[in-house]
């Protein structure tokens, strides 16, 4: 069963098949509490292949999506998904988003620091994240978290962290 992963001042909550049908569903649960809109309505895809995964083989836990809240009990503000298995080389992918309306107050640093904490407890040797080049602010955010510049391509920056 996933648990939930708490840093000061937020926690990722992982999400349930119920959860991922739901938002599939085009229904958004009041308890999330959303603060500045409603994160997951651009992520069918990644909610989609979370549900067949679970349908087919379990809940992958603690790989998959996560709502990202503020403190234990607070509004959602963004998402994780930690994309697995670990590679047969250590590796494991993420990546994090929040909402506009939290963005620029420190908070996503806690994220992708509670997201290196759940791929090193998965067994990660390292942890690996992509952005668009013109994306600064999480690239800004990934290289204060330690990550370093791994490859480049004429749209996207990967860094990566060995754990």
């Amino acid at each position: 069963m996933p648990v939930d992963t708490t840093t000061t001042p937020l926690t990722l909550h992982p999400f349930t098949l119920a959860d991922a049908v739901r938002v599939l569903a085009g229904e958004v649960d009041p308890h999330d509490g959303w603060e500045g809109g409603y994160a997951f309505t651009d992520e069918p895809e990644l909610l989609s292949a979370f549900v067949q995964t679970v349908r087919e083989s379990g809940d992958p836990a603690p790989f998959g999506p996560y709502l990202v809240r503020r403190g234990e009990h607070g509004a959602a503000i963004g998402g994780v998904n930690l994309f697995g298995p670990t590679s047969a080389d250590g590796v494991v992918e993420f990546d994090f988003g929040l909402v506009p309306a939290v963005r620029g107050q420190g908070l996503a640093l806690h994220v992708v620091q509670a997201a290196l904490t759940l791929a090193r407890s998965a067994g990660a040797a390292i942890a690996r994240a992509e952005t668009e080049i013109a994306n600064l602010p999480a690239r800004r955010v990934l290289e204060h978290a330690g990550l370093v510049e791994a490859r480049r391509s004429k749209t996207a920056v990967t860094y990566e962290i060995r754990l």
